[in-house]
């Protein structure tokens, strides 16, 4: 139910003059913000209907130039989030672990236990809807729409002409801003075309329930994070190295990452494309391909989508996958006597 439409999506990129970057109008789809409307019409006075309204016409922003001392501010803050997302796994499933042996050790005996489930049932009021639907969706499913509503309100934030400034500054991630590190992590649930948006969380909603489970969803929590935040720094190497400014923002990197360590952890799976169900191919081939791709689009300077960002994510995916395997090879026996605690909990 899930590897679907593995090829539709990417990061927007923006090619711009160190000193000033213009966004000008363009109808945009999946593919990269310009100075200038690349999608002009093929004949003169000829006017073609724009696909959707540009919030950012005719919008100015300045930039600094590149250099590689630039890149050590950014350094710092994508092994700090990194550090700190991988903390922050360890210490919510070290909670979570512990909130159900601490209510293990207060468990009743079991006339009374019966008892009080007894008398829950006639006191326990109806849940509202709300929490009945929450309740009933799978672990995956919890961590995939509190992601999808981010990515929604930032979507809808790009459409509110005040706030362009404020978007374009900390939800784009660029190398010659002047704001440089936040927008790492921000531009990851940043962006501004439908499709772009709905192509990144058709994919993520995929793949999520395979990685979900291997992971858990603490665990799939802080690689998220980290891929998205390394993916941007990927695109920074790349933009600096080739002196290239540029903006970048969505998901894919971040994608990126979930999508090569579910293909790597499980190669074996068959992935078809949406529009073509018909032809089936293993999830191995399917990640080399996909990689195979960013690897010429970063080696020949192709400009559709954020190449480098989309390597950077899949490189640190497999490295998870392989990484992850070691550090976390007890894992397993936690959740195997988790899931005997709470077997045992509701006899």
């Amino acid at each position: 139910m899930f590897f679907r439409n593995v090829l539709l999506f990417g990061e927007l990129t923006v090619k711009s003059k160190p000193e000033l970057i213009k966004l000008s109008s363009s109808r945009l789809g999946c593919g990269r913000l310009q100075l200038r409307n690349s999608f002009h019409n093929t004949r003169r006075g000829v006017r073609q209907p724009r696909l959707e309204p540009n919030p950012l016409e005719n919008f100015n922003y300045a930039s600094i130039p590149l250099n590689a001392r630039g890149l050590l501010k950014p350094l710092i803050f994508t092994l700090g989030v990194s550090t700190g997302s991988l903390l922050g796994c360890v210490i919510w499933e070290y909670e979570n672990l512990r909130a159900h042996a601490a209510s293990l050790l207060r468990k009743p005996g079991t006339w009374l236990n019966a008892q009080q489930k007894k008398i829950s049932v006639h006191l326990k009021s109806e849940p509202n809807p709300i929490s009945k639907w929450w309740n009933s969706l799978r672990p995956s499913e919890k961590v995939f729409y509190p992601i999808l509503a981010a990515n929604l309100l930032v979507f809808s934030a790009w459409r509110v002409k005040s706030l362009q400034p404020f978007m374009v500054k900390y939800f784009c991630s660029n190398p010659s801003g002047s704001a440089i590190c936040l927008p790492m992590v921000l531009s990851t649930f940043s962006h501004y075309s439908a499709l772009h948006l709905a192509a990144n969380m058709y994919v993520l909603y995929s793949f999520m329930p395979a990685a979900v489970a291997f992971l858990g969803k603490e665990q799939f929590v802080a690689m998220y994070l980290s891929g998205g935040v390394i993916s941007s720094f990927a695109s920074f190497l790349y933009k600096v190295a080739l002196n290239q400014p540029g903006m970048s923002l969505g998901a894919s990197g971040a994608i990126m990452s979930v999508l090569s360590f579910v293909c790597m952890q499980y190669p074996d799976t068959r992935l078809s494309i949406i529009f073509l169900p018909m032809y089936t191919f293993a999830a191995g081939t399917a990640i080399k391909a996909i990689m195979g791709v960013d690897f010429a689009g970063v080696l020949f300077g192709w400009k559709f989508f954020d190449h480098a960002a989309h390597l950077g994510g899949a490189l640190f995916g497999i490295a998870w996958c392989y990484w992850g395997g070691h550090v976390w090879g007890n894992r397993d026996k936690f959740l195997q006597y988790y899931h005997y605690l709470r077997k045992d909990s509701s006899r």
